[in-house]
């Protein structure tokens, strides 16, 4: 049976939706701005596409009730850092670190958190860069600060990951071992990929660069 907001704390979950809403959008701008500036100013543009979502009110409510939080508007807003969140596809692995060193240095932004799953990835094989920040919100009597969690990766990575995701949801958390070892090889696997694309293209650049 799935487990919901009361009437009354859904009210309230409205509300801080919009600040998060908000946030999101906020960050969302950022990012393309900075997709402007590598397309039209620099000579090198790292981000291939930008995914953003927010989570819905069944899926905040599942979340604080696996983790044995009461289900009020209040937990929502203050133990759950990832109900907005973007996602940028970057063209290769190398390029994810620079993105991340470029938003954190974003003078009105506070870092929460972050976790490298490139350099040490998850027992699953998942890699990506994840950032939890908080973005300030200026309203018309205080500004609110709201978290937006940020995640970096590869389209390969990306790839695995979705593939990885629909998996797991089909055996509930509890695949049997033979996937999870396949699945890690998989990701390996995409991982030597991503290396040999950065290679090839530096192959490229090196030939043009001579004629």
């Amino acid at each position: 049976m799935a487990v919901l907001f009361s009437p009354e704390e859904f009210t309230k979950l409205k509300k801080e939706l919009v600040l998060f809403s908000c946030a999101l959008k906020n960050m969302e701008m950022r990012v393309w701005t900075l997709l402007e500036e590598f397309q039209n100013l620099q000579t090198y543009n790292p981000i291939e596409h930008v995914k953003t979502r927010m989570k819905s009110p069944e899926s905040i409510a599942d979340k604080l009730n696996r983790r044995g939080l009461e289900i009020t508007a209040e937990n929502a807003r203050t133990q759950l850092t990832d109900i907005a969140g973007i996602r940028c596809i970057c063209s290769y692995a190398r390029d994810i670190i620079t993105l991340a060193d470029i938003i954190k240095r974003q003078p009105d932004i506070k870092i929460l958190r972050q976790r490298d799953y490139i350099e040490s990835p998850k027992p699953s094989g998942y890699r990506s860069y994840h950032l939890i920040i908080e973005v300030p919100i200026y309203l018309t009597e205080q500004t609110e600060r709201i978290p937006v969690e940020v995640q970096i990766r590869t389209q390969a990575m990306d790839f695995w990951a979705a593939l990885e995701h629909k998996v797991r949801y089909k055996f509930n958390d509890d695949m049997p071992e033979s996937i999870t070892k396949n699945l890690w090889e998989c990701a390996e696997q995409i991982s030597e990929l991503d290396k040999q694309m950065f290679e090839i293209q530096n192959m490229a650049n090196s030939t043009r660069e001579k004629k």
